[in-house]
């Protein structure tokens, strides 16, 4: 495995790793909610009626950041290695997951880390270990 220094961004990805923190921490701090991005769009698929403001602004800032960061930074173009119907059926194991674990990685590994819940450190692990299987199985063992 090498790394591709050219593109290695540690600044950017720093400052990157501020902000969600600085959102996630807000988000905690301000309403009491915590900012795992499964459980916000999962309550706006069956709203109650007082949730649907704030879970918009969220997932609406979300997708704005992206389109804000290319007015002021050159395009990035993405590689992706693998097929629709891969990518698809990928999306739909994650979805499963996060139902399974009751979270996603950005409720367990960067709000409930932080939060020192051991559910949260379990589950964490539980992704990363998934995830390096998958990586190895498919690039080393069914390549």
């Amino acid at each position: 495995m090498t790394i591709d220094w050219n593109h290695f961004t540690p600044w950017s990805s720093l400052l990157g790793g501020i902000l969600i923190g600085i959102a996630a921490a807000m988000l905690l701090l301000l309403s009491g909610r915590v900012a795992g991005i499964s459980g916000i769009v999962g309550g706006l698929l069956a709203p109650k009626r007082a949730e649907i403001g704030w879970r918009l602004a969220f997932v609406g800032g979300l997708l704005a950041a992206p389109a804000l960061w290319l007015l002021f930074a050159p395009g990035i173009s993405p590689r992706i290695d693998s097929g629709f119907g891969t990518l698809v059926a990928a999306g739909l194991l994650v979805g499963a997951g996060t139902s399974y674990g009751s979270g996603c990685t950005s409720g367990h590994g960067v709000c409930g880390l932080s939060r020192l819940s051991v559910r949260s450190l379990a589950a964490t692990v539980a992704f990363m270990v998934a995830g390096f299987a998958t990586v190895f199985v498919v690039r080393h063992v069914l390549a």
